[in-house]
């Protein structure tokens, strides 16, 4: 395009900017049928209704790979964080609907970290974790507190190569185990950091007829525990995203954790059949008795044209069956289910909105892809607020802010203050690859689309405080911005559509989260954000 053209067009764009939306994103499920979600901190969608059902997800976002303890009467729940730091956000909960958070159990960049599992052995909390340090290999590493408030010790290498997805188990031996993806095995020592033996495959998966359609065969999230006479093993296979209809969730049992292991006949337990249900990709589950002595199983799953959300937390009644095995008996998961009997439900959420501190990094935002220095570039400021030194030159380089989000609809707000020449700005984040967003310079306002700014659409603008909006109604994103502290609003002219932004697309497992970024030379001052969701009727 010319620049002429690029004149014209902006021209065009900016005589349309304060018309209303003529299209919107194309409903995925009837409206006027499904049943709505009740509405909590800052309108975000609560599993509980209220009436003594619930409505799945119950940890609503980027939750993947959940691993459950059932602490006495409390459960506790973390998931994968992958590059985020600080993370490992332990979550609270006493019937199993609602959840709090607890506290960021990682605050050490460790490199990407996946499918982690949360255990109590001998009055002690271990949590163990795949990572790949920077310039290291994949191994295990384990973290351990007295208390689950922590604080938590550093991270401690196991030195088991090659392995993500540990499950930890005490056998029949008395003696404790990870199983890892493949579907192996290796004992622990008794204090449960370092290993005592050799690792050795443990369990070759059931498989699935050929002409299903998957991703790829994949045995992995091995969780382990025993009921009766039997240790249960729970496995995913099939494959994380990819297809809809790939990932499932399948068992074994046996009398013994060095096996033999018989497969269960009425595998896979979880699946998602076709494409029309609201949850694909389920998988990666983990077994927990409920308060009143019930069995539930909790998974993960993307919801039906939102994969932008990420990997969401799922929560589904089982039973023991007289065979001594177990079935799934929530279905698609399409409608309300009854809650867990027996627990006291509790506060649910968290707020995204507020001051800035330092203190509240893990919760709610952290960083992404962390280095070790990461945390030199924060520091609280009087009066309140938070700074955030500048680094890299555009959003793709600088190591944002990011925190997750859960609603398909949301309105978010930042407060932010350009100190030197400092570049800062609002974005949706999912890596350096695939972002959007509004930046602002001293003297100049840039926007980014495809992982990069349009220069075409540059305005010059002076400022040192601005205020930005976002909003994204159902994938389609527009952007508003205030210089005299949000008295008056002026509306960006371009829109952009995000629906693609995922895993299928971009690899990685991640999610579209909310992200800031501070560049060039300087810092930005980050003063006050705000969220509420939109969608109320979804």
């Amino acid at each position: 395009m010319t620049d002429p053209h690029r004149r014209h067009t902006l021209k065009l764009m900016l005589a349309g900017a304060a018309a209303p939306l003529a299209l919107k994103a194309a409903a995925i499920d009837n409206a006027a049928t499904r049943p709505a979600w009740r509405r909590g901190i800052e309108q975000q969608r609560q599993a509980d209704a209220g009436n003594g059902t619930y409505r799945n997800p119950i940890l609503a976002g980027d939750h993947p790979d959940p691993t459950i303890l059932k602490d006495g009467r409390d459960y506790y729940m973390t998931f994968s964080p992958f590059s985020a730091c600080p993370g490992l956000l332990i979550w609270h909960s006493t019937d199993l609907v609602n959840w709090t958070p607890v506290v960021p159990a990682l605050t050490k960049p460790i490199g990407s970290v996946w499918a982690v599992d949360l255990c109590k052995h001998n009055g002690r909390y271990f949590i163990y974790l795949p990572a790949a340090p920077e310039g290291k290999p994949w191994s295990i590493y384990a973290i351990w507190a007295d208390r689950i408030e922590g604080p938590w010790s550093e991270p401690i290498d196991l030195n088991i190569p090659g392995c993500i997805d540990p499950g930890h188990v005490v056998g029949e031996d008395g003696k404790r185990y990870l199983f890892v993806n493949g579907i192996r095995k290796v004992r622990l020592s008794d204090d449960g950091l370092s290993t005592d033996g050799p690792l050795e495959q443990a369990y070759n998966a059931w498989r699935y007829p050929d002409d299903w359609v998957v991703e790829t065969f994949a045995p992995e999230g091995p969780k382990l525990l025993k009921h009766g006479e039997w240790f249960y093993l729970v496995t995913a296979v099939g494959g994380t995203a990819g297809p809809p209809t790939g990932h499932m969730v399948i068992a074994a049992r046996s009398k013994s954790v060095h096996g033999p292991w018989e497969h269960c006949p009425h595998n896979p337990l979880v699946r998602t059949k076709n494409a029309d249900e609201p949850w694909w990709s389920r998988g990666h589950a983990s077994l927990v008795e409920g308060p009143a002595g019930d069995w539930w199983m909790v998974y993960h799953g993307y919801e039906n044209g939102f994969r932008t959300l990420g990997r969401q937390t799922l929560l589904e009644p089982i039973e023991w069956t007289g065979d001594g095995w177990f079935r799934a008996l929530g279905g698609d998961l399409s409608k309300p289910l009854p809650k867990p009997k027996g627990g006291r439900a509790g506060a649910d959420g968290m707020a995204l909105s507020g001051p800035f501190s330092v203190r509240k990094l893990g919760m709610p935002w952290s960083f992404h892809d962390a280095t070790p220095t990461e945390m030199q570039r924060v520091r609280d400021i009087a009066g309140g607020g938070m700074r955030l030194a500048a680094q890299g030159q555009s959003p793709a380089d600088s190591t944002p802010l990011v925190c997750t989000v859960g609603d398909r609809s949301y309105e978010a707000e930042l407060v932010l203050e350009l100190d030197g020449k400092a570049e800062g700005g609002l974005l949706l984040f999912y890596n350096p690859k695939a972002f959007v967003g509004i930046g602002f310079t001293p003297d100049t306002m840039k926007m980014f689309e495809y992982a990069q700014e349009h220069p075409w659409i540059r305005q010059a603008m002076s400022t040192s405080r601005v205020h930005i909006r976002l909003t994204n109604d159902n994938h389609v994103v527009t952007w508003h911005y205030s210089h005299d502290d949000g008295r008056t609003w002026v509306q960006h002219p371009m829109r952009m559509e995000v629906s693609g932004i995922h895993h299928n697309v971009f690899g990685g497992f991640l999610a579209l989260k909310i992200g800031i970024y501070s560049a060039n030379e300087g810092s930005v001052v980050l003063r006050e954000f705000r969220y509420r969701a939109l969608d109320a009727s979804a």
